[in-house]
């Protein structure tokens, strides 16, 4: 949620900002704004709305000049998306600037201390608190900013990741984190800051990624100096050799960065397991996982902890996990986690899925889970991101960069980390024998080739999308591991196009849904050949007695189904723990079309941010 990018160095400040800023879009934002300085003039601009509108007011209002800005997209908490409460914000004093990603939670008790010293406040925001906390500190103790930053933000409660300059003193730039991203590009005497490395790729491959409770002064001429924010220790920081490229995160000619990712699926999957999963002599090497094996085979059981996506994605692996390995698992929503007490041991593994990794929720599960005493197994995208860091070991998952805010590359790939997982820890236990886990590796690899496969029935699925496009609601169905993907699919539906869906599992659709269906309900029903097929053509005469419009997505050459239904989309037939994979593909094109036609910003859909690093 929001971005933070800002450049201090010998180029002209402004369009690396704004460029910055509309590669951070992704994010997710109601507002944006900059603030520049020239040597001798502080010019802010910001507005409602997006990037876009705020180059139009910068047109209109100050001259682009400077070789420092800083600039901010907010998703708003305190105070409503609206000109007065977009940062950047400044102090009453009009010499420090700042922006903020997080929520300061203790705003309120410090704003009415600020307003008994005389401070006055122009906005609803806690940041605005938070500058001028910082000025107070640094008048009453006569110290440098850096310094008033450090002592402010002991003060504070909450998370955050912060930008400050003061207008005195226009060489430096200081920043902190505690639970928000925050990356320094480090250039010929420039640097950059941002949420993450995006904004700064074509300038230098050079970055550090600050620890939470660590600053940092950024000073033309001098290195860079990391310190906790605590104890005020200095930090020897980790200079990073960045592997991303501008390709990675530009839409390559598709209309979008969501059907840019959908079709990527095939080399994520293939790139996620390459180098892990080896077919001609029957192993998977997992370094992760070997280095730490006696704890995943002692365990009494697996807690899988995620948010969204990644939930559905642990909800595959439940069904895997306990399948083919016959371990226990829970898969819980980390937003909850925390909050009822759970029950954690020292034999407990728990198992924490995130794309960016950087979910609030998720690192406020894993630093519960750590502190019992509970081994934590981290699979995520982002290299160098917080959850990769904070877990004792994990898994990356190799998607590259998923801009558009619905996930969909990240989902296939977290369900191919966890299959290779439960694939080793099944031939380690003897759960599996060796004939079904040649064939399940056999399958895995074949899987991306059956992706591009199910990719071919685009266009068709665009003409389904047309006709149910102006639906008020859908449900969808799904038995056994393709019960996750209906509830996978009914997310993207009203993540993007914003209609009303619902997921269940088949059979509980005659313990209340069914009273929905008519003539006017689209229901998607995931009925492969594979697992309870008599059982979920049941179901399918049972929504078609009752007038359901019916699309079914099948296993190909699947006739019995055909005939019941009003739409059919097949897929390749493949093993059965190995179907989310591939049914899941039609119900992300579907989404896609039907939210196209409805002229719904795919990439950024409303109220949504791609990376949910507040509570």
């Amino acid at each position: 949620m929001c971005g933070i990018v800002g450049y201090i160095g010998h180029r002209e400040a402004y369009p690396i900002v704004i460029d910055g800023l509309k590669r951070l879009e992704y994010r997710g934002y109601d507002s944006a704004g900059i603030a520049l300085f020239d040597g001798q003039h502080l010019k802010i601009s910001k507005t409602k709305g997006k990037v876009a509108d705020l180059e139009k007011k910068v047109e209109n209002e100050i001259s682009k000049e400077g070789n420092l800005a800083i600039g901010h997209t907010r998703w708003a908490t305190h105070g409503a998306p609206n000109d007065i409460n977009a940062h950047p914000h400044f102090s009453n004093s009009g010499d420090l600037v700042i922006i903020h990603n997080g929520i300061i939670e203790n705003y309120g008790a410090l704003k009415k201390e600020l307003i008994k010293r005389g401070y006055t406040f122009k906005s609803d925001t806690d940041t605005e608190v938070l500058i001028n906390l910082i000025e107070d500190v640094k008048i009453k103790e006569d110290v440098k900013l850096g310094k008033a930053v450090q002592i402010a933000l002991n003060q504070v409660v909450g998370a955050y990741s912060v930008a400050v300059f003061d207008k005195n003193k226009p060489d430096e730039i200081v920043v902190a984190r505690l639970g928000s991203p925050l990356a320094i590009g480090i250039g010929k005497n420039e640097f950059f800051i941002a949420s993450d490395a995006s904004p700064f790729l074509e300038y230098t491959k050079n970055a550090i990624y600050l620890e939470d409770e660590e600053m940092a002064i950024v000073r033309l001429g001098k290195e860079v100096k990391v310190r906790k924010i605590k104890d005020d220790s200095l930090v020897d920081p980790y200079i990073q050799e960045l592997q991303l490229n501008l390709e990675q995160i530009e839409k390559g000619g598709y209309d979008h960065f969501m059907l840019k990712e959908i079709y990527e699926q095939p080399n994520a999957i293939k790139d996620t397991y390459r180098g892990r999963l080896g077919v001609k002599n029957g192993i998977i090497k997992m370094s992760g996982i070997d280095d730490n094996i006696e704890k995943f085979l002692n365990a009494n059981r697996i807690i899988v902890v995620a948010c969204g996506t990644s939930w559905h994605a642990g909800l595959v692996a439940e069904y895997i996990f306990e399948d083919l390995a016959r371990i226990p698992v829970e898969v819980e929503y980390a937003s909850e986690f925390r909050y009822r007490n759970p029950v954690i041991t020292e034999k407990d593994v728990v198992i924490a899925i995130s794309q960016s990794g950087e979910t609030a929720d998720t690192l406020a599960a894993i630093k519960l889970a750590k502190s019992k005493g509970a081994f934590v197994f981290g699979v995520c995208n982002v290299v160098g991101s917080s959850i990769a860091r904070e877990t004792h070991a994990g898994a990356y998952t190799h998607a590259g960069p998923e801009i558009g805010v619905a996930s969909t590359k990240a989902f296939t790939t977290q369900i191919t980390v966890l299959t290779l997982i439960a694939l080793k820890l099944a031939k380690e236990t003897g759960k599996i024998n060796n004939t079904d886990y040649r064939y399940h590796l056999q399958e895995l690899d074949l899987i991306p080739q059956k992706v591009v496969e199910s990719l071919k029935s685009d266009s068709h699925i665009q003409m389904i999308a047309d006709t149910y496009k102006n639906a008020r609601n859908f449900l969808y169905l799904g038995r056994g591991y393709n019960f996750p993907v209906a509830l996978e699919g009914a997310l993207k539906l009203k993540e993007i196009s914003y209609i009303h869906a619902e997921g269940y599992p088949a059979a509980e659709m005659k313990h209340g849904p069914i009273a929905l269906i008519d003539e006017q309900m689209p229901v998607v029903v995931i009925a492969t050949k594979k697992g309870h097929y008599d059982k979920i053509v049941s179901n399918i005469q049972e929504i078609k007695s009752r007038k359901g419009r019916i699309i079914g997505v099948v296993t190909e050459g699947d006739t019995s189904v055909k005939e019941l239904v009003d739409h059919i989309i097949e897929v390749p037939e493949t093993l059965e723990s190995l179907t989310p994979l591939l049914t899941t593909i039609p119900l992300q094109l579907l989404s896609y079309h039907i939210a196209v036609m409805l002229n719904k910003n795919v990439d950024q859909p409303r109220n949504l941010a791609k990376s949910v690093t507040v509570e």
